[in-house]
């Protein structure tokens, strides 16, 4: 159902590296680029994210509540997924662990704008 997320940055360049960790991370690479936008995942399979310097010029801003979750093949790679993204300038918003009794194992952090993220997978519970 969802074709892609977008969040917005005040800083390209520097948003840029952080994305491309992640996405190599996850087996994907940049599919799309403009001088204010870049977008990552395959054209031809699943969802994406873009990165965008907002259309109407002013700043780019968090929104409260809002989060990215990024589907990962398995625990480990929810846990590469976070320390990549630490390693490349996010922030913390939660270790890597299983929540709740679902089998749902998740690890949340920020981008460098602020943005919120979370990697997860479905575990046996």
């Amino acid at each position: 159902m969802i074709g892609y997320v977008t969040l917005g940055t005040n800083d390209l360049e520097k948003a840029a590296p952080f994305y491309d960790a992640i996405a190599k991370e996850l087996g994907v690479g940049r599919m799309m680029e403009f001088d204010t936008f870049i977008a990552w995942g395959d054209a031809d399979g699943g969802p994406g994210i873009g990165v965008t310097k907002p259309y109407d010029g002013d700043p780019a801003t968090v929104g409260n509540g809002v989060m990215v979750a990024l589907l990962c093949k398995d625990t480990s790679q929810v846990k590469k997924v976070y320390q990549t993204a630490l390693d490349n300038g996010g922030t913390d918003e939660g270790a890597p662990g299983p929540r709740g009794d679902d089998g749902f194992y998740a690890a949340y952090f920020r981008d460098l704008d602020g943005n919120k993220l979370n990697a997860f997978c479905m575990t046996s519970g």
